[in-house]
């Protein structure tokens, strides 16, 4: 349904260097930079950041990247630790979702919630 979301970043090279580390386990990259954007995806650039340029103040945003399998989920978690991130909720199966829904909650640089999330039983 989605074809790509934006958020804007108040330090963009330490956002950029967030996502470089939490996306590549689940097979995201850097796919364009044009002026002071980065896209990011796996075969095509889906998630954007960039630098804040409009409005005033944070508005938290909820962002989930999906994971093929629960260990994927896991090393999206250490990378986001390694990075420096703030554990939100360490990797759990989360049954009020759904009985197979595997999630972990980070903030990045900028204090959305990032999640990882694997809707796959082991």
């Amino acid at each position: 349904m989605l074809d790509h979301v934006s958020i804007q970043c108040g330090d963009l090279v330490k956002s950029a260097a967030f996502y470089d580390a939490v996306l590549a386990p689940l097979g995201g990259r850097r796919i364009m930079e044009f002026g002071p954007v980065i896209g990011y995806g796996v075969d095509r650039p889906t998630f954007w950041i960039g630098r804040q340029s409009t409005g005033d103040g944070f508005r938290e945003s909820h962002i989930a990247f999906a994971a093929t399998d629960r260990q994927l989920v896991d090393a999206f978690f250490a990378a986001a630790i390694g990075a420096g991130a703030e554990v939100l909720h360490e990797p759990r199966v989360w049954p009020e979702y759904h009985p197979d829904y595997y999630g972990a909650f980070v903030r990045d640089p900028d204090g959305n919630n990032v999640e990882a999330v694997c809707h796959r039983s082991r």
